[in-house]
């Protein structure tokens, strides 16, 4: 596997040239504290930029997590204090990279977490992968992630594990929502030329196979660039198609460029289930009257039936907690979030020698932790590194002056249960 080096590993690093100016206990990786040594956390994030709405609630999560942290961690009979290092990628994959190797070279981060779409999980795994730093993602599908990365099945990746839903989850839930629908078999796809949209459209691991083998038949104008200003050739072709059902991975300014032109150019699906610029009670809010009855995934709700392993807390309870402190509806990533430090602390726990980073990374397969997301156990996993979690279908249904997210497919994830019925778009 072919990687590109922004910098030295932070492995050499400490072998090699700093070894005249730096400490004996960042030379070998070693602590000489007295009491209560501390272990840094590393998280990247897109605070700005089009993914911001990944890390609407990273406030919040990062808050509660630390307050939970400040208590200590105990291994092994001693206490760890956990530190966290959070910075922002602005949305931005090669941002990404930079602030992850800042944080391995720069703040010497043990181990580093990351979240929200591949644009953000792929460059910051992969400089954790460069380094030897142990690491821990989610929200991003796995297949982008894994492939994305050059992975190869049976071999993987020594350092850098991932737990999500897959394509092929998506794909059930979207069919178990439409089989309900009663309209033609006619999907139109919008798939960007980024990591995501390349894997949702892929020939041969993406949309295609499935939507054809379930009796649908979908039409694929091709890849569009990110913020394109300009989808009358989609809209165009969706209609000499008949498309009656849209569905894509978008981000939310794409989402809304492409769906005001529908307007405009008559077009109009009664189904559109859009992935990623549909997760955000935010984006539907500035879509109007024309956001109700728009569908997406449902990775996390109020309604999923886990609790924190570190809190005790209900889903529900860190969804009204986020909302008594933001005055803001929740969002999806929320769960995810707390759920990726849930990991950490377990992680921390477990581990035989906490200042063995291969020690480290040696406990984080061997997880089996149920969390705010569901269990977490990368024995039950797909591939290599990889475990995945439940995942249900949802319509943004208006009741009132707001919109509900309602859970309307579960066949796939029976235990989640429904909280509303799909209906068609006017």
């Amino acid at each position: 596997m072919t990687k590109t080096l922004l910098t030295p590993t932070r492995r050499g690093f400490l072998a090699g040239g700093a070894a005249m100016v730096a400490t004996p206990a960042i030379l070998t990786g070693t602590r000489a504290y007295a009491q209560n040594p501390t272990l840094k956390v590393g998280h990247v994030s897109p605070r700005t930029g089009p993914l911001a709405g990944f890390a609407e609630a990273d406030e919040f999560v990062l808050a509660a997590i630390q307050k939970q942290f400040d208590a200590g961690i105990e291994n092994n009979g001693k206490t760890w204090n956990i530190e966290i290092i959070s910075k922002d990628s602005q949305s931005n994959p090669n941002r990404a990279a930079e602030v992850a190797a800042d944080l391995i070279l720069g703040d010497e981060v043990d181990i580093i977490v990351a979240a929200s779409t591949p644009d953000t999980v792929n460059p910051v795994s992969d400089q954790a992968e460069i380094n030897e730093v142990p690491c821990i993602t989610t929200d991003c599908p796995w297949q982008p992630y894994f492939f994305g990365r050059n992975g190869v099945p049976g071999q993987g990746f020594d350092y850098t594990y991932h737990f999500f839903w897959g394509l092929e989850d998506v794909i059930a839930a979207f069919l178990d929502m439409w089989d309900k629908a009663g309209v033609a078999k006619v999907v139109g796809g919008l798939f960007p030329n980024d990591a995501d949209g390349n894997a949702w459209g892929d020939a041969e691991l993406g949309l295609p196979k499935p939507l054809a083998a379930a009796g649908y038949d979908l039409t694929d104008p091709g890849r569009y660039q990110p913020l394109t200003d300009d989808f009358s050739n989609y809209i165009n072709a969706f209609k000499d198609a008949g498309a009656e059902i849209v569905t894509g991975n978008m981000i939310p300014p794409d989402f809304a460029t492409f769906w005001a032109q529908a307007a405009q150019q008559g077009f109009t699906p009664k189904v559109v289930t859009i992935g990623k610029a549909l997760l955000f009670p935010s984006v539907i809010e500035s879509l109007g009257e024309r956001g109700d009855g728009l569908s997406s995934e449902v990775w996390w709700s109020p309604n999923h039936p886990f609790a924190s392993s570190l809190t005790g807390a209900s889903a529900k309870a860190l969804a009204e907690g986020y909302t008594a402190a933001s005055g803001r509806p929740w969002t999806q990533p929320i769960g995810f979030k707390h759920a990726m430090f849930e990991v950490v602390a377990d992680v921390v726990r477990r581990t035989e020698d906490l200042e063995d980073y291969e020690a480290i990374a040696a406990a984080i397969p061997e997880t089996n932790l149920d969390t705010i997301v569901g269990n977490v156990n990368w024995a039950n996993g797909p591939i290599n590194n990889v475990t995945k979690t439940p995942l249900v279908a949802g319509q943004w249904q208006k009741e009132g002056d707001a919109f509900d997210l309602k859970i309307v497919a579960n066949a796939h994830a029976p235990d989640i249960p429904t909280t509303g019925e799909l209906k068609l778009l006017a």
